[in-house]
């Protein structure tokens, strides 16, 4: 299992400065791979739609790789002196970011999905630099000792657990001071299938109206952090347009508007954390549906949609259940609005009809509440369909036992 804690810094001005100026050297180093890269790449390829008849032949070379420009770091450090002041991994890890960058442009990521073509960082575009090994005992108390950058403090929210080990450091600039991110790993904990009590599942709906409603009837109000930050953030905006470009002004402007836009950020993240939390200590299972996200946020309800952080919150609770060792299912959201919970009937509604009646059975229920019991039949693994025929037919015949009961 592999975590990532992150610490907030207190950095004196001599070490800021010292962490500004890897930044800025980095930051140059990385521009200077990818010029190198992509001379290669428009020297070695051919347009084979058109042939001029006068061209240029470029001495053929062989292409840049991992190995070949990190060999080249040692003459960097002997023509730039400077570079010295660096340790030597975080300078590999930077021509590691360039081959990721150059190789998801080219061959695509593992699901097959190219990225678009990298583009030259500016200095306030390169934030974060790794420390690809660390000692076990360089984080002592609340103070960490990093590889020519000394003695940092850090401010130790929580502790690292037992039986994890340091991997990687990486620290981060931010609108509001510097970061320290520790990935930490034990090998101990195996990464099985976890054993869960189905009778402890639940189905959730995600939506627009309230963040989520789950198939008990309980709902969680969405928190719209950016709306109600919006009209601050548009009043921070306008004041930046209005300074000059390359002043200090502007830059203190860019920097207020940042330090908003991250405290949004920070309070939706927040409001995630603690709901899947509550989901996870009051649920072994949470089924939810596997939305095209991304189809949704294209649609004119893309502000919602990205204020209420849907993929955020899913990815937090796959990892939080994980660690816990319980479960969450995707289903497929195909008609779990549209089919009634207690008889399967199909009964079509609009977006603004936000109340189910089946015209069936003469089933009532909030809209979300009949989506919620259907995700959660379908996790089960039953078809809508049959499930709903099943309580529909046992409900019948308990009405049946009772009447002739009290007969």
């Amino acid at each position: 299992m592999r975590l990532t804690y992150q610490y907030r810094l207190r950095l004196t001005k001599e070490q800021e400065g010292a962490i500004e100026h890897w930044l800025s050297m980095l930051q140059s180093q990385y521009n200077f791979l990818l010029a190198d890269r992509f001379d290669w790449y428009e020297q070695s390829r051919c347009q084979v739609d058109r042939c001029p008849l006068v061209c240029h032949i470029a001495e053929p070379r062989e292409e840049p790789n991992y190995y070949s420009q990190k060999k080249t770091l040692p003459q960097l450090k002997k023509d730039r002196p400077w570079y010295r002041d660096i340790d030597s991994q975080v300078l590999q890890d930077t021509v590691k970011r360039v081959k990721l960058a150059f190789e998801r442009y080219l061959k695509g990521d593992s699901s097959a999905s190219c990225s678009g073509k990298p583009r030259f960082k500016s200095l306030s575009r390169y934030k974060t630099f790794t420390f690809p090994q660390l000692k076990q005992d360089c984080l002592q108390g609340k103070y960490i000792k990093l590889p020519k950058l000394g003695t940092l403090k850090v401010i130790k929210h929580r502790e690292i657990p037992e039986g994890f080990k340091l991997k990687t450091a990486s620290i981060t600039r931010k609108a509001d001071g510097y970061y320290l991110s520790l990935s930490i790993e034990c090998e101990d904990i195996p990464n099985s299938s976890p054993d869960v009590d189905w009778s402890k599942a639940v189905g959730i709906d995600v939506g627009l109206k309230d963040f989520l409603t789950t198939s008990k009837g309980e709902i969680v109000a969405i928190p719209q952090c950016y709306r109600k930050a919006e009209r601050k953030l548009k009043r921070l905006q306008r004041q930046l347009s209005r300074k000059n470009k390359g002043s200090n002004n502007r830059r203190k402007a860019v920097n207020r508007l940042a330090k908003q836009h991250k405290k949004v950020a920070d309070t939706r993240k927040d409001f995630h954390f603690k709901t899947s939390k509550w989901l996870l200590d009051n649920y072994d299972v949470v089924a939810h549906e596997d939305l095209n996200i991304k189809g949704v946020a294209k649609s004119r309800l893309s502000k919602s949609v990205h204020d209420a952080g849907w993929g955020q919150f899913l990815s937090i609770l796959k990892v939080k259940a994980e660690n816990a060792g319980l479960l969450t299912v995707a289903v497929n959201p195909n008609s779990t609005s549209q089919t009634c919970s207690n008889c399967g009937a199909n009964v079509p509604k609009q977006l603004n009809d936000r109340w189910h009646s089946c015209s069936h059975c003469h089933y009532e229920a909030d809209r979300d509440i009949n989506a919620a019991v259907n995700i959660k039949t379908l996790a089960e693994g039953h078809p809508v369909n049959q499930a709903c025929g099943e309580r529909r037919n046992n409900g019948s015949r308990k009405q049946e036992a009772l009447t002739i009961a009290n007969a």
